[in-house]
């Protein structure tokens, strides 16, 4: 059989660290580079970093050129950084270096909706590198917008699409309860909106933008609200107590018009402990069409672990694409890779070319 599929891993935190640790198990992958500046992973090795009993002979470094200089890697997974601009560099490095690259980014699962001109230069430099760049993850990459593209197949005629992600914040550190507002005033949380602070969900134009792509409607507006959630009990976070009055999570919702109707509102409300208002966590999409679908998944899919998952099953359809920047709707239907991946490489080869 051919050799391991070679990929670097830049960016150790949870996501990174989950994604480097289900590749290591996963048949046909050899993690050959792993980077990450940050002082508690830097020199230390993926055994020590990753905390998992095996020996990993492979230390952690800062300089992302100097490891894809050395790795001969086929692939990197860049897990660092939300918006377009500040991967940018990481994707370019990589490609530079011959590299396909994965991204969980949020704004790169439709980068032509946040910056249409650096969403252009990444696209001609893949072409140029003959390599494949994809943005993906759990939200925005699935759950409101390529799921939701998949449940239209079943329909001739679709007049509207509703989907809500309802989850529990409470896992999560403080970075999150501090972008989603959580444990402010609802002073502070306008406050917050105004200057930047407090953003809500990464990537709705991204979900809007592809669904509306996916089915041929060109939207004429999108817009997008936050509203704080104000606890009228006492809430608990694994790092945030939040009291009466205060904010314990932010609605966040987004519709897109066609001739000033609403065909598509998504609604992502996101809450520490949840379940203590009386409200349960779950992914819902509804589609008013012919015929009318409607989908519930109760509790809704974790997104820490489905992010991690969606990163490293869409190694084999990245390998195999043409060149050039993707989204998930240019690549075939996503699906879990349980067994070697260079057989599901094959696999999808030969789809792509019955001949080879």
């Amino acid at each position: 059989m051919v050799r391991s599929i070679r990929v670097v891993q830049v960016g150790l935190g949870a996501m990174g660290g989950g994604i480097t640790e289900v590749m290591m198990r996963r048949d046909g992958l050899e993690v050959v580079g792993a980077v990450d500046p940050s002082p508690e992973y830097c020199g230390k090795y993926l055994s020590e970093v990753l905390q998992i009993d095996e020996d990993v002979d492979l230390q952690v470094q800062a300089d992302m050129e100097e490891v894809l200089s050395t790795a001969d890697a086929d692939i990197c997974i860049v897990s660092t950084f939300s918006f377009l601009r500040e991967v940018k560099p990481q994707i370019t490095a990589a490609l530079q270096h011959g590299c396909d690259v994965i991204t969980i980014a949020e704004e790169m699962a439709y980068p032509q909706a946040a910056t249409e001109s650096v969403a252009g230069e990444i696209h001609q430099l893949a072409l140029a590198k003959n390599r494949t760049v994809l943005g993906t993850g759990i939200n925005p990459g699935f759950v409101l917008d390529a799921l939701i593209i998949a449940l239209t197949a079943a329909c001739t005629d679709i007049e509207r699409i509703k989907a809500r992600r309802v989850n529990d914040l409470s896992p999560f550190g403080p970075t999150v309860m501090r972008t989603q507002g959580v444990g402010t005033t609802p002073e502070e949380f306008a406050a917050g909106l105004k200057d930047g602070s407090i953003v809500g969900h990464v990537g709705f134009p991204q979900s809007m933008y592809m669904v509306a792509s996916a089915l041929g409607w060109e939207l004429d507006e999108v817009t997008e609200e936050r509203r704080p959630i104000i606890a009228e009990q006492r809430r608990t976070g694994s790092n945030i107590v939040v009291e009466p009055g205060m904010v314990a999570g932010c609605n966040h919702t987004a519709r897109g018009l066609v001739g000033g109707e609403e065909v598509l509102i998504l609604e992502h409300p996101q809450q520490v402990e949840p379940g203590a208002a009386g409200v349960d966590t779950g992914d819902y999409v509804d589609i008013e069409g012919i015929p009318g679908i409607s989908m519930a998944i109760k509790p809704e899919i974790p997104g820490g672990i489905g992010t991690i998952a969606t990163a490293v099953n869409m190694i084999a359809p990245v390998l195999t694409a043409s060149a050039g920047l993707k989204t998930m709707i240019d690549l075939p239907l996503p699906r879990a890779v349980l067994g070697d991946v260079r057989e599901t490489v094959r696999q999808l080869q030969v789809a792509h070319d019955p001949t080879s």
